[in-house]
């Protein structure tokens, strides 16, 4: 009887992380959703210019900033906001062997200089479509301050 039970409350936990897995992996996709729906986005590696860890995520278009929010969170607000007057891109090259483990093989790395003062360098690692459209969403942004276009 013994044995019998144990299987019963096996079989039952295995069920629980099945269905916490699902709520989890629901949970991701309903929360991108929800970013994607604000306007363009890319899937985009971050990593400040002196933190040797890459951070995966979404950077998400909007009209005068991008906003980059981790691939796994809760929250609907973004990690980290960049204007998009002061954003320019500093350099570019292929990923190395040892950040492709990161940020997947293919992926190009663009520095960015975000005007903030001292550590205002950035790196993005973004796909080579993601790139051009990326530099795109740069390039069209209207002259002059963020205030005249709002």
């Amino acid at each position: 009887m013994a044995g019998g039970r144990l299987a019963l409350d096996a079989g039952w936990l295995l069920v629980v992380v099945l269905v916490v897995a699902i709520a989890c992996a629901v949970g991701i996709a309903v929360r991108r959703n929800l970013i994607e729906r604000g306007g363009g986005s890319i899937e985009c590696g971050l990593r400040r210019a002196r933190a040797r860890r890459w951070r995966l995520g979404l950077a998400a278009y909007q009209p005068d900033e991008l906003r980059w929010y981790p691939v796994f969170g809760l929250r609907l607000r973004p990690a980290e906001v960049f204007a998009r007057h002061a954003l320019s891109v500093v350099s570019r090259r292929p990923a190395d062997p040892v950040e492709m483990t990161s940020v997947g093989s293919g992926a190009v790395v663009v520095e960015c200089d975000t005007g903030e003062g001292a550590a205002s360098r950035i790196e993005l690692a973004l796909s080579e479509d993601a790139l051009t459209g990326f530099l795109a969403w740069l390039e069209a942004a209207p002259p002059g301050p963020v205030s005249e276009f709002r």
